[in-house]
């Protein structure tokens, strides 16, 4: 067996190895310290090649460098008490293995190198804020209001960390992609005048109008990709999962990602919203997308005809007959009311989640770069 296969192993120990004193938990968290570490060290050797130019500036101060060597110092004390608890070593060793290694590059005083430039990047630093963001917010949730119970490293989580991954990494080219058809519209779209007057709106407002907008656009193409059979080959990769939780919505294939977007965000661009506004739509529709997939049981039913829930989402992916090809709505249950696509059968959730009722698109991409992810 080799060491990943050992470490994926002892991530998805069973719930008696997981207790409290074992040394599982310092191990995982000691682990989570070193690969964010390792990551942020390389970000600092190399930050033209793997960060955001919005972020690249932030990272390079007194604050992040300090948190770096907290974190170092944390995840070492923390890999040598689950080395001492624990009977299995993967965890412990591969910690503190990465831990040295970033210390070896520069560690927290590691510098850029001068000659390092470059006009295409990958969004590392993306993904590692991404995935603590997310992680820190909705996994106590899921712990403490969860629809059933679940461990952190359940089935098929390799495969949606994957794709979070990807996606993350590959920013620059989806923003770019994504962006181009509301700026080939906009630089052929007369109404300056009107896109002003949108823009004078109150800023609650625009949001508003944006979420309605938008998750109409969204409706269409979303019900698209249910319907069309060659578009259903890309989205049926979102519908695979058979788990639900915080990090299941980000398996997408990268089509669908750029479509999705592309034609979601032509509104906001066209008609002339205010920047602030979107930015705004932008950070809520992220976690609006997160929490729909969550595996929260929140009693939030008497909210459920105005704004989607996570079980009107489940619903969407649920493997019954009844569930195929209903509740496309993000945001606002009320289009698929309009629309005749609005299945919420009281109080019940989903007996199980994956793709039922269209044919399993073959050969993913995870499946061609990462074969382990299926072993």
């Amino acid at each position: 067996m080799t060491l990943l296969q050992t470490l994926i192993t002892e991530l998805e120990s069973d719930s008696a190895a997981r207790k409290i004193g074992q040394g599982w938990l310092s191990g995982v968290i000691a682990l989570v310290l070193a690969l964010v570490c390792f990551g942020a060290v390389l970000i600092l050797r190399y930050p033209h090649w793997l960060s955001v130019p919005a972020i690249r500036n932030a990272i390079d101060g007194t604050l992040v460098r300090t948190v770096i060597q907290v974190m170092l110092l944390s995840g070492f004390v923390l890999a040598i008490i689950s080395l001492i608890l624990r009977q299995g070593r993967a965890l412990g060793f591969t910690s503190i293995g990465l831990i040295l290694l970033a210390v070896a590059l520069g560690g927290a005083h590691a510098q850029g190198l001068v000659n390092a430039r470059s006009d295409v990047y990958l969004g590392l630093d993306w993904f590692l804020l991404n995935l603590l963001f997310t992680g820190i917010l909705f996994l106590p949730l899921e712990r403490f209001f969860p629809r059933q119970p679940q461990a952190v490293f359940r089935s098929e989580w390799r495969e949606d960390l994957f794709y979070f991954f990807i996606s993350s990494l590959m920013v620059q080219g989806l923003t770019f992609l994504s962006m181009a058809p509301a700026m080939t519209l906009l630089a052929h779209v007369q109404g300056a005048a009107f896109r002003t007057l949108i823009a004078s709106q109150p800023l609650w407002l625009q949001v508003i109008e944006i979420m309605v907008l938008t998750d109409l656009v969204q409706y269409w193409v979303h019900r698209a990709f249910h319907r069309v059979p060659w578009l259903w080959r890309f989205h049926a990769v979102h519908h695979s999962a058979r788990t639900m939780d915080w990090l299941a919505g980000s398996r997408m294939h990268v089509i669908e990602i750029i479509c999705v977007r592309g034609l979601t965000i032509i509104p906001m661009y066209v008609l002339g919203f205010a920047l602030d506004a979107m930015y705004i739509y932008l950070v809520i529709v992220y976690l609006y997308a997160t929490y729909i997939h969550a595996n929260l049981k929140w009693n939030i039913e008497g909210l459920k005809p105005f704004i989607v829930t996570p079980r009107f989402h489940h619903w969407h992916h649920g493997i019954e007959k009844e569930a195929i090809d209903v509740n496309f709505a993000i945001h606002f249950p009320w289009l698929d009311r309009l629309f005749g696509t609005y299945y919420m059968p009281k109080g019940k959730w989903p007996s199980g989640y994956g793709v039922s009722g269209h044919p399993v698109p073959r050969g993913y991409l995870k499946q061609m770069v990462y074969p382990f992810l299926r072993q």
